[in-house]
């Protein structure tokens, strides 16, 4: 079963927490919180909240890198240890291509990679479609974290 995490930069510090995701509140008075260390003792709950910037939540996406790494919504990853070859981590609607005639064949939505255009290469077809992110592919392209696009904005700016 996948475990369902998020990470976001805590509203005091700007630091990475990870853990569970909770709104709370309503209207104005809505506060964004990652909790962490959850625990049990006489029947009574205890953990710790740490307050969010909510616009900075990034889901787990159940896979790793080639190295172990956890990916998460809204990395960028490396393929093939090559910094052109540069793509987002993404959730949502994307088309299935046919490599052949490059249409579209189908409209899925998923856990996703979309190319960062950092050459002409990558701004063409067949190389610019959105994939599928599986275990496969991550595998085939060597993939590697290589920061997010909350940290790394410049590397989303095309050269």
């Amino acid at each position: 079963m996948r475990e369902i995490l998020f990470k976001a930069k805590r509203k005091d510090n700007s630091e990475w927490v990870e853990g569970y995701y909770a709104k709370l509140g309503y209207g104005k008075n809505v506060k964004h919180f990652i909790i962490q260390n959850v625990y049990l003792q006489e029947d009574i709950s205890y953990f710790e909240d740490i307050e969010i910037d909510p616009d900075t939540i990034c889901q787990f996406t159940g896979l790793t890198d080639k190295n172990g790494k956890r990916i998460w919504e809204n990395d960028i990853l490396i393929g093939h240890g090559n910094d052109r070859d540069l793509s987002k981590v993404s959730f949502g609607k994307f088309y299935v291509i046919d490599v052949e005639t490059l249409n579209k064949v189908d409209e899925v939505v998923g856990w996703h990679t979309e190319v960062i255009e950092t050459d002409a290469l990558s701004k063409c077809e067949p190389f610019c479609p959105p994939m599928p992110l599986t275990e496969f592919y991550i595998k085939r392209s060597e993939f590697e974290v290589y920061g997010n696009i909350f940290d790394n904005a410049d590397l989303l700016e095309v050269n």
